[in-house]
């Protein structure tokens, strides 16, 4: 899908032209870092879900250390951009929870943790999609519950990993089959699968009514963790070129 296809067909579900903005934003980032299964696939792949082009999500408790938000119907990738925005309008004092309510789906989480240490601060979050995952011959019981990580720098260091040794993102972009999603590790997959409920449950235990959603954790680094790293002239993860 093209670019401007895609930016028709968001257009054509009624969403505002602020919020195609935002997710074609999202969409073309996943594509040009290669992250085709999050890129201009999901775009075909939202006509298959019920959206309510006009919802907003809301801020339902806001205190320096902690927000709760709920989606209201919205996007979750509408969502995570408006935390984002937010928290990068109003950065913690020190550290702020963020616990986002029935918002699915969340994309790419690299690109919400990314803007975020591009804005100076550090920020680590999961997100819970539908049962995916589970013991070998077992039942599904867990989303791929990715968890990511943004740490400032120029450039920022970003990890972004699936509890899955392919992402839901492939089967739907066609570059894997619902066979192969499966735990990552091969003979070691019970670390992943332990990683993927653990977040899970973590979700799930700060959420006050059933559904998926996220956590974010962010905060102002109190130093520069990467300088030393960096010295060793070995690849960062999230940077495409030797440092």
């Amino acid at each position: 899908m093209r670019p401007d296809e895609a930016l028709a067909r968001l257009r054509a579900r009624g969403f505002s032209d602020e919020d195609v903005e935002r997710l074609h934003a999202h969409f073309a980032d996943a594509e040009a870092r290669g992250k085709k299964g999050h890129g201009y696939s999901r775009v075909e792949w939202l006509d298959t879900l019920e959206v309510d082009p006009r919802a907003q999500p809301e801020t339902v408790e806001a205190f320096d250390s902690f927000e709760r938000w709920h989606g209201r119907g919205a996007l979750g990738y509408l969502v995570l951009d408006a935390v984002v925005r937010a928290q990068l309008a109003d950065p913690p004092e020190h550290a702020r929870l963020v616990v986002c309510e029935q918002t699915f789906p969340t994309g790419m989480l690299g690109h919400w943790v990314r803007r975020l240490a591009e804005g100076g601060l550090v920020a680590l979050l999961t997100a819970t999609s539908p049962a995916r995952l589970g013991p070998p011959g077992g039942p599904k019981v867990a989303g791929t519950n990715p968890l990511a990580i943004g740490i400032p720098g120029n450039p920022p260091v970003v990890v972004d990993v699936s509890m899955g040794a392919v992402t839901y993102g492939d089967v739907i972009a066609g570059l894997a089959s619902n066979e192969q999603l499966v735990p990552f590790g091969g003979e070691q997959w019970h670390k992943a699968f332990a990683l993927a409920v653990g977040l899970q449950l973590v979700v799930d235990a700060l959420h006050r009514e059933p559904g998926f959603g996220a956590v974010m954790l962010v905060a102002r680094p109190e130093s520069d963790p990467v300088a030393a790293l960096r010295a060793t002239g070995i690849r960062l993860p999230g940077t495409a070129d030797r440092l």
